[in-house]
């Protein structure tokens, strides 16, 4: 299921919301080899007046907007279109993010870095059928590093306020930073 074309059925349009502009770049190319017929959004506002005048029959949407919350965004595409599939995409995963997302109607949700397949999976799915597991998970480690990184970045890159929110020693912080990021 690598780059072909998929049969979606008679409506094909995807809505893709994130804010992070090259990761949609080639999120839409690559979802545009798969067969979608593509739009897309850089912020919730943008989003939301996409939803509501030409409501999709999939979506992705970023959990996290520069302007708000995405779950905004598909809260009015499931007002405007009950059938439309919907995958919240997130680098910030959390069990409450994830039951407020698909309480809120979102068909599946995954933590990023997803690739385009991973994806098509969850758009994909049917009923309660899980899709199937990711092709190349992070490891333990770069979850853990990644979720650091994401705690500094929103701490204004302060290492004493990053580490007492982590409840890590700040030398600790300190030495995990000066590292590369695992594979």
């Amino acid at each position: 299921m690598d780059n072909e074309p998929i049969d979606l059925g008679e409506d094909r349009t995807l809505l893709l919301v994130d804010d992070d502009e090259p990761f949609l770049k080639r999120l839409a190319k690559a979802m545009e080899k798969r067969g979608f017929s593509v739009e897309t959004a850089g912020s919730v506002v943008a989003g939301k007046a996409i939803a509501t005048a030409r409501p999709s029959a999939y979506a992705v949407v970023d959990l996290r907007l520069e302007d708000g919350n995405g779950l905004d965004v598909v809260e009015t595409l499931r007002e405007r279109r009950p059938d439309s599939r919907i995958v919240v995409l997130t680098g910030y995963g959390a069990i409450a993010t994830a039951v407020a997302a698909v309480k809120i109607g979102a068909t599946d949700y995954l933590s990023k870095p997803a690739d385009a397949n991973d994806i098509v999976n969850a758009l994909l799915q049917k009923g309660d059928e899980l899709p199937p597991p990711p092709e190349n998970p992070m490891s333990a480690d770069r979850v853990r590093w990644e979720h650091i990184q994401r705690v500094y970045e929103l701490c204004d890159r302060n290492v004493s306020e990053t580490a007492r929110r982590l409840n890590m020693h700040r030398r600790t912080l300190q030495r995990i930073l000066a590292k590369r990021s695992p594979k």
